[in-house]
């Protein structure tokens, strides 16, 4: 990761640093094309001057022509700016031997670039009218500003910026070094940690740009520690849970395998009809329990995110928990209805079927006999809401807060319960963006759970 950002900053600051040089050149080779343009300009003046300069033909035909320059003229001719005349069939006049050659084609003015000499001259050539006739006028100028350029564009230009990204890619990548250590060395103190090693990092210690990724790592290892305390909490209640009924199952098997090894190899051991309920008992709160602690599990909040949601219909949830816990409140003379209007939201139906189920058993089991219980489902508010009411004892305004934890029970309360029926409600609740509202019955008897879900 950190060689990546170190490549990423290196090419984030040459690259414009390139891009500067690159730039430069291009202007320098702008500037050297108006020089250049004004070149041409001086050339194309000086052409008609020198056919005005020629005032009359030598004494012999072989004499070269009298040829008198205006003083301007004879300013601009130094080493690097020479001329020729020539007739129109090319033959040398005056000037330059090797500037003679094949004239112009029409009288236009025309520019090219030669080599002589091991210098390139921009030459310009045009047909003029003078006192000694037609005459082809040759102007050339070996301080071009396009071979100059090419030239210096590589010690003026290009070597000094290699020289400067060179040096600044060294700069830049010591401070990139520099800046990335308080990186390699938080990366150092957190491959050194232990497993359950979850302590805070010192954020004091980082500087001012690193501290917010600091106290970013150190919530995430207070959720994690606090995630790994729960799990050994959760472990080590479960595990009490489970020793009292199933230690009451192994005192009841082992009386019995005494009394078998004691009536001998042929005896049979006779059970009464308590000892037969007390192992049933012992069995189904085992079993009750099992099924709980997986429920929980499953119910897990952050596990349950990334599970697609489905259309639920609250109504048929209802009717179809009636039915499955008639038969117990029947045989407690418990009035078990139904008030239910139709309403869908999208959830987990099996969560919202588990947690239903949990509050339905739970009033239940804690409803006095003939007592009554009701489920509810609809609209309130423009919102949707399960609710379950009863009008057995209630849970103390003090103690709702705790009943929402796992394995408390209120202190008194009667019944076989373990604690986990409303703890697992409130996790399917958090599933689903919500959480359990308890308050008192009708006529401030019993308790009624309400769980406000998003339409």
């Amino acid at each position: 990761m950190l060689s990546g950002l170190r490549r990423r900053l290196l090419v984030m600051l040459l690259v414009p640093l390139v891009g500067l040089a690159l730039l430069n050149a291009w202007f320098d080779y702008r500037s050297a094309d108006n020089v250049a343009l004004q070149q041409d300009r001086q050339l194309a003046a000086v052409v008609p001057l020198l056919a005005d300069s020629v005032i009359g033909e030598g004494l012999l035909k072989t004499d070269p022509p009298v040829v008198l320059m205006p003083p301007a003229a004879a300013e601009f001719f130094d080493g690097q700016r020479v001329f020729a005349l020539t007739d129109p069939d090319g033959k040398l006049l005056f000037g330059e031997g090797w500037l003679a050659g094949l004239p112009p084609p029409d009288d236009e003015l025309e520019f090219h670039s030669e080599e002589n000499g091991g210098t390139t001259w921009r030459i310009a050539r045009q047909r003029q009218q003078t006192v000694i006739g037609p005459v082809v006028v040759a102007v050339a100028d070996g301080s071009d500003p396009r071979q100059q350029w090419a030239r210096s564009i590589l010690f003026k230009v290009l070597l000094p910026n290699l020289v400067l990204i060179a040096a600044a890619a060294f700069a830049v990548g010591w401070a990139v070094e520099r800046a990335l250590k308080p990186l390699l060395e938080l990366k150092d103190a957190v491959e050194r940690r232990s497993p359950r090693d979850l302590g805070a990092l010192d954020e004091a210690a980082s500087p001012e740009e690193v501290r917010p990724l600091v106290r970013s790592l150190n919530q995430l290892f207070g959720l994690v520690n606090a995630q790994a305390e729960s799990q050994r909490r959760f472990i080590a209640d479960a595990a009490h849970q489970l020793r009292t009924p199933l230690a009451g199952l192994q005192a009841q098997v082992e009386a019995w395998a005494q009394a078998a090894h004691s009536a001998g190899r042929e005896g049979r051991v006779e059970l009464r009809a308590d000892q037969v309920d007390k192992l049933r008992g012992a069995t189904r709160r085992t079993s009750q329990l099992a099924n709980q602690l997986l429920a929980l599990s499953r119910a897990d909040a952050r596990t349950m995110e990334a599970q697609p949601r489905q259309r639920v219909d609250l109504k048929a949830l209802c009717e179809d928990l009636l039915q499955v816990h008639l038969d117990a409140a029947t045989a407690r003379r418990i009035d078990l209805g139904l008030e239910a209007e139709p309403v869908q939201v999208m959830g987990h139906e099996w969560l919202l079927r588990e947690l239903l189920s949990n509050l339905v058993d739970n009033a239940v089991k804690y409803t006095p006999d003939g007592g009554t219980v009701t489920l509810r489902c609809g609209l309130r508010a423009g919102q949707a809401f399960l609710e379950v009411e009863d009008d057995g004892p209630g849970v103390p305004e003090a103690e709702r807060g705790r009943v929402l934890e796992r394995f408390y029970r209120v202190q008194g309360t009667g019944g076989e319960g373990n604690g986990l029926g409303l703890p697992i409600a409130q996790e399917i609740a958090r599933v689903h963006h919500t959480q359990l509202e308890l308050r008192s019955g009708a006529g401030g008897r019993g308790l009624r759970v309400t769980l406000p879900l998003a339409i």
